[in-house]
């Protein structure tokens, strides 16, 4: 074995790329300091100056506890409806060939790319009673525009590239001679897709689940036009309500860092759910 690539102390021994382990060390810490962790002890720190009473009342006021509920609902279900085209694209853009298929797999980034201002003011145009899909759909009786469902569709266009990228690489990796040998054993189609492929992406698919409900919990940009609001029909959401106490005559920190703990509780346990799947998948692909 090269003496360069012996570990020593739990370090790397010999030359690497990025000159000494102290200054990388403190160059990451300094660039994780004062981008995460600060910012999330500002937070704890004007939440922490309400009192646990005034903390709880002020979660459940009718306002937010609505607010919470249509972040969370209109999320979880927009996460749903992510991964079932999810799969589906992601299936289209491994395992066919076709023109245009790079320009298709581009697009799949476009929500990362887009502002999140723009895409909610365009989806609002289209989406309206005055927008070509907003007329399709008045003519079956449902109003898209300023409603949950606007919120939903919103929250679908900035999630669905996290369960396509989620997806893809485990598709790539899967050969086509599993699907083949359950066929020639007499399987169907659906027996197949249940008892050979969907194992094998499930727990890519959970990920990319959890990324999209993670996303949409917290989004503002594409939801803040599309779903007009409005507190007596529901569709005010939790990033909305803390800019609104930011951007009102009467400024205030605490109530917004309040709710801002609270999405970052969540956002947290998310994250956590992420990791746990990832390390079980990668077990078991190690196994």
């Amino acid at each position: 074995m090269n003496k360069s690539m012996k570990k020593k102390g739990g370090r790397r021994a010999g030359r690497t790329v990025i000159p000494g382990f102290g200054l990388s060390m403190g160059i990451t810490v300094a660039m994780l300091s004062s981008l995460v962790l600060i910012p999330l002890a500002s937070v704890l720190t004007y939440s922490f100056r309400l009192s646990f009473q005034e903390f709880v009342e002020l979660l459940f006021r009718e306002n937010v506890r609505s607010a919470f509920a249509t972040s969370i609902g209109c999320a979880f279900v927009a996460a749903v409806v992510n991964c079932f085209f999810g799969v589906i694209l992601a299936w289209v853009l491994v395992r066919y060939d076709f023109p245009g298929k790079r320009l298709m797999d581009g697009m799949i980034e476009l929500p990362f790319a887009l502002p999140t201002a723009v895409a909610g003011i365009t989806l609002t145009k289209m989406y309206s009673d005055q927008g070509f899909l907003g007329r399709a759909l008045e003519g079956v009786g449902i109003s898209a525009a300023y409603s949950r469902v606007g919120i939903m569709i919103a929250m679908v266009f900035v999630g669905i590239p996290f369960v396509v990228r989620a997806i893809q690489p485990v598709l790539e990796k899967l050969p086509p001679s599993y699907e083949e040998a359950a066929y020639m054993l007499g399987a169907s189609r659906l027996r197949v897709f249940l008892r050979v492929i969907f194992p094998e992406i499930a727990p890519a698919l959970l990920t990319g689940f959890g990324l999209a409900l993670a996303r949409g919990i917290g989004e503002y940009g594409s939801v803040i036009y599309i779903s007009g609001n409005s507190e007596k029909n529901g569709t005010q959401v939790v990033s909305y309500i803390i800019m609104q106490k930011l951007n009102s005559g009467n400024v205030d920190y605490e109530g917004a860092a309040a709710i801002a703990l609270a999405l970052l509780v969540i956002s947290f346990l998310l994250l956590l759910f992420v990791n746990l799947i990832q390390h079980i998948a990668s077990r078991r692909t190690n196994a």
